[in-house]
């Protein structure tokens, strides 16, 4: 953008008049030294504006290019880049500053008025629809971060503490921002109305029909791309984020490469880090990495999710008693709702299990991760352990790290891709415990309850063994990388949670929480390096949880030898083939349907034989 400026001369005032031109005082406008007066034409100027050079030309679409040029607009306290194509503003453009490169066209007004927050600072009732608030909008919130805001909205001082450090981080940004901003190379073409937004470097906005209070953040890897018939009000979006075709987004934070399109409508709602979400709604959802939603009857509301995936017709109950719409759930990392699907809230869903049906009586299964929870009418099944000898589960946790469209540079949440992690394979302990309390409470019978679900005593066994196998895979894996040292670190050897992306000891989650709340950490910049200190650390305190765990299911009283070592390969080498073997049948049995071509099913056994054959199984815990 041009620095030194200049006055107009009498000249180029006298030709700017000819073009249609007027000035509310033609000395309160400044261009740069080799601006030319022939490219501005029909433009009305009010307060202070500064032109730069109008060199250049703009590529407006493919192979068709036109002069950087401002052509029947006008323009009120604006300052506006180097080589910029602006014409048929239908309003006006008032109080921004406007980066060089950009393409402005077909637009009805874009402002800036006092008192804009550019959709920052806002709190937002999310999971408790009618709550207080617990998640404060802002650029530079992560789904770590908003995580802890929701997991720890009862506590006071923490609460207090972290909504002090956001409203700084944000009058820190708007100490010196007295207008609104469009940045480099922006596009903005048949658009209606713009009001307090800003709106970053290479931004793409075409065809939206209003924006209101937001700001749109993009990196050079990754811009922002608006589109047809969009509706934004009071959100922030992130790099490589899509919002599109007729989408409406109220009080909303979108993270990075996440893409919201075809009606989709949200408000209050959180999506973090390659979301997908299209023709259905989201009402107070917090939807963590990898969720996503395709169908118009689904309804997302009330509910936490992460590595999540909708059935069509996918709807949850938050207003299951008379007091409101407060009831909420967490459906844990790597869950699916069938077709259909419907759960009362409150409720809590295990790691990776799978929704059937009409799920009432609020269920639980945070101890029996990896199950198939079904409903025949009023009759409730679990099916325990189901879900970790499927297809689906075996193509889930190779998709993800290949669909992160996040680049490097752009990965503001932190996504750990590990499905056996301290935090899954802790459930898969508890999880296989109480099955066997089960069976030795009640004996060899033909049916146990657990809550009110029936496992069938032969799902009962078959799960035993699931839990068993993932075990010993878990343990083996784990060995294979680290072989018999000692961990360096006692930290991780108690629980794991599992921070919307971020598995993470407790210990070191509620150390962060209370360095918050004293003060020790007291910006975004060092809250957000300390999620990354503990990623980079992750696979020492993994270690330090799984070597307890091995020396405890082997019953090791003092160091692993190398024949412990040696014992636990050949169990994992046994668990896994047994595990690629569940799959197979499992495919087998889809082909068996009927809706599967041979040439699928027989690159798929392929697939899975090379790893049984050659062990190649990348450890994608």
């Amino acid at each position: 953008m041009t620095q030194n400026y200049r006055k107009l001369s009498a000249g180029e005032i006298a030709q700017l008049q000819a073009q249609g031109c007027t000035a509310q005082q033609w000395d309160q406008i400044e261009v740069a030294p080799t601006f030319e007066a022939r490219y501005i034409q029909d433009v009305q100027f009010y307060g202070t504006v500064q032109l730069g050079t109008n060199q250049g030309e703009i590529e407006v679409t493919e192979g068709f290019s036109k002069h950087c040029a401002i052509r029947h607009a006008v323009l009120k306290d604006v300052s506006i880049g180097d080589n910029c194509l602006i014409e048929n503003i239908r309003n006006y453009i008032n109080n921004y500053q406007i980066g060089d490169g950009c393409y402005i066209s077909n637009v009805c007004s874009i402002e800036t008025t006092p008192g804009a927050a550019f959709g920052e600072g806002t709190v937002i009732s999310v999971l408790n629809e009618v709550g207080p608030g617990n998640v404060m909008i802002f650029d530079g919130l992560n789904s770590q971060l908003a995580a802890l805001m929701v997991k720890y909205q009862e506590d006071p001082l923490f609460t207090s503490a972290i909504r002090r450090i956001v409203r700084e981080d944000i009058e820190q940004k708007r100490r010196n921002a007295t207008r609104g901003t469009i940045g480099n190379n922006a596009r903005i073409v048949n658009t209606g109305t713009i009001t307090n937004c800003h709106i970053s470097s290479d931004c793409n906005i075409q065809g939206a029909a209003r924006m209101h209070e937001c700001t749109l953040r993009s990196i050079p890897e990754a811009s922002v791309t608006v589109g047809t018939g969009v509706i934004l009000e009071n959100s922030v979006i992130y790099d490589g984020s899509v919002i599109s075709n007729n989408a409406k987004l109220e009080n909303c934070f979108v993270g990075e490469a996440c893409k919201i399109t075809d009606g989709f409508t949200a408000e209050n709602s959180l999506f973090f880090a390659n979301c997908y979400m299209s023709n259905g709604e989201a009402c107070a959802a917090f939807c963590g990495p990898f969720s996503a939603s395709h169908h118009k009857s689904s309804l997302l509301i009330g509910g936490m999710y992460s590595f999540y995936n909708a059935g069509s017709g996918t709807n949850f109950s938050n207003h299951a008693y008379k007091m409101g719409p407060m009831h909420w759930g967490v459906l844990e990392r790597g869950t699916k709702t069938a077709s259909g699907a419907y759960i009362l809230m409150p409720a809590r869903i295990g790691t990776f299990s799978v929704c059937f049906g009409k799920l009432l009586h609020h269920p639980d299964t945070r101890k029996l991760p990896f199950s198939y929870l079904i409903a025949y009418g009023d009759d409730m099944y679990l099916i325990p352990g189901r879900n970790l000898t499927t297809v689906g589960l075996y193509r889930d946790i190779r998709k993800w790290p290949s669909r992160d469209k996040r680049p490097h540079g752009g990965k503001n949440s932190i996504v750990n891709f590990d499905w056996l992690s301290p935090f899954s394979v802790g459930g898969i302990m508890v999880a296989k415990r109480t099955l066997e309390s089960l069976r030795e409470v009640s004996g060899d019978v033909a049916t146990y309850n657990f809550h009110d679900y029936v496992i069938k005593n032969s799902s009962l066994k078959k799960g035993i063994k699931y839990y068993d196998i993932a075990l010993r895979i878990y343990m083996g894996a784990v060995m294979k990388r680290h072989r018999l040292e000692r961990p360096q670190s006692q930290v991780g050897t108690g629980k794991w949670s599992d921070l919307s992306g971020l598995l993470i000891p407790l210990s070191e989650e509620e150390r962060i929480v209370d360095a918050i709340r004293r003060g020790q950490l007291d910006n975004v910049h060092d809250i957000r390096a300390e999620f990354v200190r503990a990623q980079q650390n992750y696979a020492e305190y993994r270690w330090a949880w799984s070597y307890r765990l091995i020396r405890e299911y082997y019953g090791i009283e003092g160091d692993i030898t190398p024949a412990d070592a040696n014992r636990i390969q050949q169990d994992y080498i046994t668990a896994r083939r047994a595990w690629i073997a569940e799959i197979r049948k499992d495919a087998e049995k889809e082909y068996e349907l009927g809706d599967i071509e041979p040439d699928v099913l027989h690159e798929f056994i392929e697939r899975l034989d090379n790893e049984v054959q050659f062990e190649t199984l990348k450890y994608d815990m």
